[in-house]
């Protein structure tokens, strides 16, 4: 019996990329004593509080961030973790930024390290994009608002980030400088943002 349960846990996991929060397991019908046997076994390991994942599961390129859209539902990846995304910095992120509503939660989470912007509601509803990575749906800024937050937030993320943003995002098939202006006026950095624009333009 306890074989079978194991079985049965392992291809459950193994049907959602070897990674699952202990919520999700027991909705899947994964008994909390079974979960508790593989960890103890070394089949499971504790990636951070209420998430596990399959020991022997490949590890995808995105793990960090899909461990943030399992734990912080709310979240969205912002900034330079976006930049990243979008392959539009030579930045490379030490932690994951992630941007909330003012209203919710701090998040608990232990691991991967965090980079929290609260934002009003308006700014953080702005701009989100939905892309499924290992299987898993994450929130991601689109490249405009992106490049917009970072001129935003260039006193904390540093301006030479934003600009680079924008000058490799001008390079680029689709570069559309009305939709910069859109994200820029709801980010309150339209002023900011304009000479830059125009003096790329010439």
């Amino acid at each position: 019996m306890t074989k079978n349960a194991i079985d049965r846990a392992t291809k459950i996991f193994q049907d959602h990329n070897g990674i699952l929060r202990t919520q999700q397991t027991i909705r899947l019908g994964i008994a909390p004593r079974t979960l508790y046997m593989m960890r103890d076994a070394g089949m499971l390991l504790r990636e951070s509080r209420g998430l596990y994942r399959l020991a022997d599961a490949e590890l995808g390129s995105n793990t960090d961030l899909v461990q943030v859209a399992l734990k912080i539902p709310k979240g969205v990846i912002c900034l330079i973790s976006a930049l990243s995304f979008h392959n539009l910095t030579t930045q490379i992120p030490h932690q994951v930024y992630v941007a909330l509503p003012i209203d919710a939660e701090k998040s608990r989470l232990e691991y991967p390290p965090l980079r929290i912007f609260w934002l009003t509601q308006k700014v953080y509803l702005a701009g989100i994009e939905n892309h499924e990575l290992d299987g898993i749906p994450v929130k991601i800024y689109g490249i405009e608002k992106t490049i917009a937050d970072c001129f935003k937030f260039r006193n904390k993320i540093g301006s030479d980030v934003a600009l680079e943003a924008l000058r490799d995002y001008r390079k680029r098939e689709g570069f559309n400088i009305e939709t910069i202006l859109h994200y820029a006026r709801i980010d309150r950095v339209e002023r900011v943002i304009k000479p830059y624009l125009e003096a790329f333009m010439v």
